[in-house]
C-alpha cells in the first residue's frame, strides 16, 4: 500500500474494523443495514467531508436499489477506497479555526446556537433543520447553551494517520 499518505502500520483491516463500529453505531435493528439518511453522518464520523454533490454520487453508488438503505456489504468496499485514497479530506485545524472565528465577530471565543444555525442554514450548502439540531445537541455546552469552538476543533477533525 506505498501509495496511500497513511502510517505504515494502519492497515485495510484497521481501516474496516473502524468503518463497521462506525456503521454499526448506526445500525438501529442490528441487520448490516442503515437508513440512508444516516450515511453523510457515517461518512463525516469516519473524517470524511465530501461536497453534497459527492455524497449524492456515493449515495448511488452504495444504496440497495433505492430503497433508502444501505447494506454494509455495499457500504464497506466503497467506504475503504475512500479512506485508502483519502477521497474527502478533513480541513485542517487552524483552517477550521479561523472559520469559527470569522463568524465571531465580537472575538468571544464562543457562538450562540442560533448564529451558528443561521450561517449553517443560509449559506454556502445548507444543513437541514434536522441536520442542525443534531449537530447543536452534540456542539453546544449544555452548561452554558453556548459554543465554545476552540474546545471542539479536536473533536471536529480527524487524526489524518487514523
Amino acid at each position: 500500500m506505498a501509495e496511500n499518505n497513511q502510517c505504515p502500520e494502519t492497515t485495510e483491516s484497521d481501516i474496516h474494523k473502524k468503518i463497521r463500529a462506525v456503521f454499526e453505531a448506526f445500525d438501529y435493528e442490528s441487520n448490516n443495514t442503515v437508513d440512508v439518511r444516516e450515511i453523510s453522518t457515517i461518512i463525516y464520523s469516519l473524517g470524511c467531508f465530501p461536497a453534497q454533490a459527492d455524497l449524492h454520487d456515493f449515495i448511488a453508488e452504495v444504496e440497495e436499489d433505492n430503497t433508502g438503505y444501505i447494506h454494509l456489504e455495499r457500504f464497506l468496499p466503497v467506504m475503504t477506497k475512500v479512506l485508502l485514497e483519502q477521497k474527502f479530506p478533513p480541513i485542517p485545524e487552524d483552517h477550521l479555526l479561523q472559520a469559527f472565528e470569522a463568524l465571531d465577530k465580537e472575538k468571544k471565543g464562543y457562538l450562540e446556537p442560533e448564529e451558528l444555525s443561521k450561517y449553517m442554514t443560509q449559506e454556502g450548502e445548507p444543513f437541514t433543520q434536522e441536520e442542525m439540531d443534531e449537530m447543536l445537541t452534540a456542539l453546544t455546552d449544555r452548561d452554558s447553551n453556548l459554543i465554545y469552538y476552540k474546545d471542539l476543533i479536536s473533536q471536529l477533525t480527524i487524526d489524518p494517520d487514523m
